[in-house]
């Protein structure tokens, strides 16, 4: 058996080799550590910027939160109202029921009163009511208040179904106060614009052509069908009674008008007490404001006084026939301590008074002036 031989010594050859090898390794071990580095700083710097954390999703505002809730509480008292009129068919000669127009209102008390605008019911021979609940009832008519488009109508509804406006005030009202607008435009039922008091103290026309004085503007859009129903205040309180719109389109253009609820605070409850037509009167026809400036008088000239009405038994008298004509009687220049310079502060003044109040009026005639008191008495 032969013994093994241990290996032989490497040679000076490949010791070099080896050390070669390594000093290779060492230097492209390198050149990638270089290479590597060298990318990282042409690369541009991450910056992660920090956001606030949406909130999940369907989670409401504060303002949003308080706009449905006035909403939920307050629609059910508004109720969409149907203009019928009796036409008589040509072809039949039956009188038929028609529809002619469509508007809103609101429920006023537990008796089934319903606050909505003269120009919603006018030539109305009936109307319907639906309520919120989808409900329908025959709607009386009950009075009116032409000056102010104001009306009242009456359903026989379970109390229960009558959910009563809540009654605010509009003296306190302040321009870019919130308000809310509930109505049914283009008989669209139960729908909410929402806008602010864009204006406040505006005079608009009535159908009676009388002037409407203290009208909130507001931004809220207002379209037809809304007309009768409520302005709210952001608690939810009637403030108005939306009535109009400037518009040459028809449509909403931003500017709409509402009756204040003051207004209809002093008028609703004359209407339920009259059961009829609210308007409060002298008794007296009056001169034009530019014929009393072509006669050159500081005042309100009257021209007739109505006979045994409320002028004539306080002793006022218009137009007195003289030797060259008609000469001027006596002439209005205060009410109440107010000064009378033309009509509309006369008119400004006897808005605010109801039937059976007393004025004062400070009457002139040639000069002399006298006091008298007047008290007012419904139109007839």
């Amino acid at each position: 058996m032969t013994p093994t031989e241990p290996p032989a010594p490497a040679g000076p050859e490949s010791s070099l080799l080896t050390k070669l090898l390594a000093v290779m390794l060492l230097l492209v071990a390198a050149a990638l550590v270089f290479t590597v580095m060298k990318m990282r700083r042409m690369q541009p710097e991450v910056v992660y910027e920090s956001r606030p954390v949406a909130p999940p999703a369907g989670e409401l505002g504060a303002d949003e939160k308080a706009t449905i809730t006035v909403f939920k509480t307050v629609s059910p008292s508004v109720v969409h109202i149907t203009n019928i009129a009796q036409m008589r068919n040509v072809i039949t000669s039956a009188v038929d029921d028609v529809p002619q127009g469509t508007g809103s209102g609101f429920i006023w008390d537990d008796a089934g009163h319903i606050v909505t605008n003269f120009h919603v019911i006018e030539g109305a021979t009936s109307t319907e009511v639906t309520l919120a609940d989808g409900s329908t009832y025959e709607g009386k008519i009950i009075g009116t208040a032409r000056d102010k488009d104001l009306a009242v109508i009456k359903i026989e509804a379970p109390p229960s179904k009558l959910a009563k406006i809540m009654v605010g005030t509009s003296a306190d009202l302040q321009v870019g106060q919130k308000v809310l607008a509930i109505g049914n435009p283009f008989g669209l039922d139960q729908t909410l614009t929402t806008g602010v008091i864009s204006g406040l103290g505006r005079e608009i026309t009535s159908r009676s052509q009388r002037k409407i004085y203290d009208v909130v503007q507001t931004d809220a859009p207002i379209n037809p069908g809304n007309s009768g129903g409520p302005l709210l205040d952001g608690q939810g309180r009637l403030i108005g009674v939306n009535t109009a719109i400037y518009s040459p389109s028809g449509a909403s253009a931003g500017i709409g008008f509402a009756v204040p609820v003051d207004t209809v605070n002093l008028v609703v409850p004359q209407i339920l007490n009259l059961k009829g037509e609210v308007r409060p009167v002298l008794g007296i026809n009056l001169l034009s404001d530019g014929e009393m400036r072509q006669i050159g008088v500081t005042g309100v000239g009257i021209r007739n006084v109505a006979r045994g009405g409320p002028a004539d038994r306080a002793g006022l008298s218009g137009l007195i026939q003289g030797r060259s004509g008609l000469e001027l009687g006596d002439v209005i220049t205060k009410i109440d301590g107010s000064p009378v310079v033309k009509t509309a502060d006369l008119f400004k003044v006897l808005d605010r008074r109801r039937i059976g109040d007393v004025v004062e009026l400070e009457i002139s005639r040639n000069g002399d002036k006298r006091s008298v008191k007047v008290t007012l008495e419904v139109a007839r």
